[in-house]
C-alpha cells in the first residue's frame, strides 16, 4: 500500500504545532496504526530526521495510552476500538491519513501525538476508589453479591482511561468517564460507605477540567471498553443524591 500520512508535529506544550506530510510505500493491510508509525519512524530516522513521538504500552487495547485522532476520529474509523487495534485494512491504497493528538483543552500536547492526561488522573484521585484500612478487609466471599449486579459493576469499571470520550465530545465532557467510575462503585456494597463524598469530590474535579454533557453520544461510540451511554446518567443521579444525603454516608 502507498499512503500519504499527514502528522501533527509539535516540539512541546509551549510551542506552536504544524502538520507535516510524508509518503509511505510498502505498508500492508495487517499493519496496525502504531506499526505504521513505527514503519514511518524507521524511514525518518534513516533519513536523519526526528521520529514522530507517540505513546503506547501494551498494544493489546487495555492500557489506554496509545490514543490518537485519525481523520478527525478519536482512535480511528472502527467504533469501540483503540488506536493500537485499528488496522490499515480500514483504508485503501492511495488514501490519505491525518494523524493528530486527542483534541481537548484538558489534554495539552506534550510532543507530537503525545498528550498530558493528568486531568483524568485528578478525577480518579478525587474519588474513584474505596478506602479500606490495610489488614481489615473482609474475606472476598463474606459479602454476597448477585451475579447480575457483579457483572454490571464490572462492565462499568472496564474503562481504560484513554480519554477518547472527551476528545470525541463537542463539549469536551468527561461524563462517560466519571459516570462509569461512580456507577461501578455505587452498585457494590463496598462502595456505599463513601458514596456521597465520592460523588461530590469526583464531580467537583471533573467540573474543573471538563465541559458539560449535552448527550451527543459520540463518547459511547468511541469508547474502546464499550462503556454504555447510560453511564452518564450516574453523574446527575449521584450528584443529586450526594446533595440530599450530605453527612449521612460520607
Amino acid at each position: 500500500m502507498k499512503l500519504t500520512i499527514e502528522v501533527w508535529r509539535q516540539d512541546n506544550t509551549a510551542t506552536a504545532g504544524r502538520f507535516e506530510t510524508y509518503t509511505v510505500t510498502g505498508a500492508y493491510e495487517e499493519m496496525s496504526l502504531l506499526e505504521l508509525i513505527d514503519y514511518l519512524n524507521d524511514q525518518l530516522v534513516s533519513e536523519g530526521h526526528e521520529p514522530i513521538a507517540y505513546e503506547s504500552d501494551c498494544r493489546e487495547g487495555i492500557c489506554g495510552t496509545c490514543g490518537i485522532t485519525v481523520n478527525d476520529q478519536p482512535h480511528g474509523p472502527v467504533p469501540n476500538t483503540p488506536s493500537c487495534r485499528q488496522h490499515l485494512r480500514s483504508f485503501k491504497d492511495g488514501d490519505k491519513l491525518r494523524l493528530e493528538p486527542f483534541r481537548s483543552e484538558a489534554f495539552p500536547v506534550v510532543r507530537d501525538l503525545v498528550v498530558d492526561r493528568t486531568a483524568l488522573d485528578d478525577v480518579i484521585r478525587a474519588g474513584g476508589f474505596v478506602s479500606v484500612d490495610a489488614g481489615t478487609a473482609a474475606d472476598a466471599d463474606s459479602m454476597q453479591i448477585g451475579h447480575g449486579r457483579a457483572e454490571q459493576a464490572l462492565d462499568f469499571s472496564a474503562c481504560i482511561g484513554c480519554g477518547a470520550c472527551i476528545a470525541a465530545c463537542p463539549n469536551g465532557s468527561a461524563n462517560l468517564y466519571a459516570g462509569s467510575a461512580l456507577q461501578s462503585l455505587s452498585l457494590l456494597p463496598q462502595g456505599q460507605a463513601e458514596r456521597s463524598s465520592r460523588a461530590r469530590n469526583l464531580l467537583a474535579e471533573a467540573d474543573t477540567h471538563f465541559g458539560p454533557c449535552s448527550v451527543y453520544g459520540e463518547c459511547a461510540v468511541t469508547c474502546p471498553a464499550g462503556i454504555p451511554l447510560s453511564a452518564i446518567a450516574a453523574v446527575n443521579r449521584e450528584r443529586a443524591r450526594s446533595a440530599f444525603r450530605k453527612g449521612k454516608d460520607d
